[in-house]
């Protein structure tokens, strides 16, 4: 499993995340960014193509040294400054309430534990501040999400700790954002892959000040 994961995997991902379906979703989440942003999973950088304008950095979190060298190219292209900025979403080496923003694409999905993590985002998140996400999880529709939870222990042992049947919007919801919008959509042109292609998109909010 180390050439897999460590090799294999961090290119695959490279490839199937970048569907045109893929990028109509990021092109939608990152609206509404601005300022220092902290991305979650950052990966080979796909999401370095539709930062807005005011986005003036991303602090990167990855764990990957071959995701970091696949997104090299797509770092050198962006005027945006990236730095490396840990490995753990759980435990982010980055002071409390010092960032304008979070983004997570697709990665909550793997973190061990999510709730901890979403806890850290909370923490670090300026007043008002702002963290958007696009994940996939858990279906609303009950036969596509017995498939889930019988795929996850599969899933996890070949795609990094993987879950299909993780209910994103209600992680989100019990951590301690004032404000919460998230909806479930399906990526175009896969619907006979839904236990894969379940997405939740949203932003939530950290009181206080403006």
């Amino acid at each position: 499993m180390g050439i897999w994961s460590e090799e294999v995997l961090p290119r695959a991902t490279d490839v199937l995340l970048d569907s045109p379906a893929c990028r109509r979703w990021r092109r939608e989440v990152v609206k509404g960014l601005r300022g220092v942003v902290v991305e979650l999973g950052f990966g080979s950088g796909l999401n370095m193509a539709w930062y807005p304008p005011e986005v003036t950095t991303v602090l990167a979190i990855e764990p990957s040294p071959v995701a970091l060298r696949l997104a090299r190219r797509r770092t050198a292209q962006c005027p945006i400054e990236v730095r490396h900025a840990g490995t753990d979403a759980q435990s982010l080496e980055i002071d409390s309430t010092s960032v304008d923003a979070v983004l997570s694409t697709f990665t909550m999905c793997t973190v061990p534990q999510p709730a901890a993590a979403l806890h850290e985002v909370w923490r670090v998140l300026r007043p008002r501040g702002a963290f958007h996400f696009l994940e996939h999880g858990l279906a609303a529709e009950p036969d596509t999400a017995r498939w889930q939870h019988r795929l996850t222990p599969l899933q996890r042992r070949i795609a990094g700790g993987c879950h299909l049947d993780r209910d994103i919007g209600a992680l989100v919801r019990a951590a301690p954002f004032e404000e919460c919008a998230v909806r479930r959509e399906y990526l175009s042109g896969y619907s006979r892959l839904r236990p894969w292609t379940t997405l939740y998109v949203g932003a939530a909010g950290k009181g206080g000040p403006g």
